[in-house]
């Protein structure tokens, strides 16, 4: 890289490598707050297979500001039965019809991938983001203003850039974290495993279908698009291995094999074999570069929670790069990017490892847990509501928390109940996240009205108008009594005290919104 790239003023705030579901959401949350920045990705194309099947909850509520979730949920399934088919009957479990009441989105949302980012993309190119496909980051070096970049084109040209920040979004294999030095530990699960998209006959329609066999287990996930249902069956140890075509005979062959049920399968549009990993990042952050989504941490597909971890890093990093590079944050904020998810990521990976060996294991205890047991225990388990909305949420990752975060803090008095410093807003009552989805942090005064003081408010306000915003919620509020709350921009709270001596919440600006002019 020559001393001239090295030296150069940066020509943008953020350079976005990847441009999947994680990448596209990064630039949406970048674009909204009119940041400087383009996206790049080496592929030519989208994603037009399903890949990652499902959105989740608290996916669609931080996608919500952008106006893309009420779209994502009309192409989607959200299908809240499973059914677990046994060798001698079939069990049918109810999984998220709970009734819960503090998301706009109480449900499992199966989408392809493949549509995920076709809204999202479609969202930014509607506003104005040109996607360069067919760009590739080839080589970075960090500097102290800025890093630079080379970047080749499909035709073989060069293009020499400096971005105040780089954030990699391109994947497993990212060229970023490679060149970064940031290390990727952990190792390869030893199974082999089958993916295709297809039409199937002989299932029921609505509903996840789980058929437990001695050796694994097969799913089925109902789709829209591209095809009816994604299957996902782990590759019997006497079945060709991996680099032997799969094919839809091979696929068949396993169903009747294998699935007590009937089933036709036909039309795919696509199939192929693979490897799951279980690996995460030793850092998130090396000087200006930063890593997000399937370049951070991947994992077992056990839960559906890869894509949607790697959305809500994207929208976790992006208003806080916005906001430093408009000059109306500190730099410190971006030191909050890996204290807040490196431990959900650690998390994800403990859980889906967890999950995977389970429904794996060959162990002859751990598979008769798997096909006899646990088909009688969970119908049973199930009918506690109080357990399964305990699932919905871990699943549905609405229980993700940042209450360790430095830029989370609480009041010398908080309200003993309601959420906590550090949780998501709940949409209680309903409509209120969506009171609060514009850019920047929105203040929250509940109680009665002359427990204000406005001069004082009016006060907080000065030099921080343009991310500040301020709402009277009386006494329909999440918290009995007077309590102010400031939510971030990402939907989570940021400060939390009970009454009305705002000193607390203004100290909080002054660290993490200073004012301006």
């Amino acid at each position: 890289m020559s001393a001239a790239a090295m030296s150069a003023v940066p020509s943008l705030d953020v350079l976005v490598v990847g441009a999947g579901p994680t990448g596209l959401a990064l630039a949406a949350q970048l674009q909204r707050y009119g940041a400087r920045f383009r996206v790049i990705d080496r592929h030519l194309d989208r994603a037009r297979e399903s890949r990652a099947l499902a959105v989740q909850p608290r996916t669609l509520e931080v996608l919500a500001p952008f106006g893309v979730s009420d779209e994502l949920v009309r192409r989607g399934n959200p299908a809240v039965q499973l059914r677990l088919h046994l060798p001698d009957r079939t069990v049918r479990l109810p999984l998220f019809d709970l009734g819960v009441t503090d998301t706009p989105y109480p449900f499992l949302l199966f989408l392809s991938q493949a549509e995920t980012e076709g809204v999202l993309a479609r969202h930014l190119t509607d506003n104005g983001t040109l996607l360069e496909r067919g760009t590739e980051l080839v080589e970075l070096a960090g500097e102290r203003d800025g890093v630079a970049c080379r970047l080749r084109k499909r035709d073989g040209a060069e293009e020499m850039l400096t971005a105040r920040y780089v954030v990699g979004c391109d994947g497993a294999r990212s060229t970023v974290r490679k060149q970064a030095g940031i290390g990727f530990e952990g190792h390869a699960y030893p199974q082999t495993f089958l993916l295709a998209d297809l039409e199937v006959d002989g299932l029921e329609p609505g509903a996840a279908h789980a058929c437990l066999t001695e050796a694994g287990m097969v799913f089925f996930f109902p789709l829209v698009t591209p095809a009816g249902w994604r299957m996902l069956a782990m590759r019997p140890p006497d079945v060709p291995g991996t680099g032997t075509t799969v094919s839809l005979a091979m696929l068949q062959s396993l169903v009747d094999r294998y699935v007590s049920l009937p089933l036709r399968l036909h039309d795919p549009v696509w199939m192929t074999d693979f490897r799951i990993h279980h690996r995460g990042a030793v850092r998130y952050r090396s000087g200006r570069i930063f890593l997000a989504g399937d370049a951070a941490h991947i994992h077992s597909p056990a839960g559906a929670q890869g894509m949607n971890t790697g959305i809500q890093d994207a929208l976790d990093i992006g208003w806080k790069l916005a906001l430093v590079c408009r000059g109306a944050a500190p730099d410190a904020l971006l030191d909050t990017y890996e204290a807040e998810r490196a431990p959900v990521g650690r998390s994800v990976l403990r859980f889906t490892d967890r999950a995977f060996k389970v429904a794996t294991s060959g162990n002859s205890l751990i598979r008769l847990a798997r096909t006899r047991i646990a088909p009688r225990v969970a119908p049973l388990l199930l009918r506690a509501e109080p357990l399964r909305a305990a699932v919905f949420r871990r699943l549905g990752q609405l229980a993700v928390h940042y209450r360790r975060s430095p830029a989370t803090t609480s009041g010398s008095r908080v309200p003993r109940r309601g959420p906590k410093a550090g949780d998501r807003l709940p949409d209680r009552p309903r409509g209120l996240q969506a009171v609060v989805a514009g850019p920047g942090y929105h203040l929250l005064l509940c109680g009665p009205a002359n427990a204000w003081d406005r001069g004082r408010i009016s006060s907080a306000l000065e030099g921080r108008e343009a991310f500040l915003h301020v709402h009277t919620s009386g006494a329909n509020a999440p918290w009995p009594g007077t309590t102010h709350c400031l939510v971030r921009p990402d939907g989570y709270i940021g400060y939390l005290a009970a009454g009305g001596d705002l000193a607390g919440l203004i100290r909080y600006l002054d660290q993490w919104l200073p004012r301006q002019g």
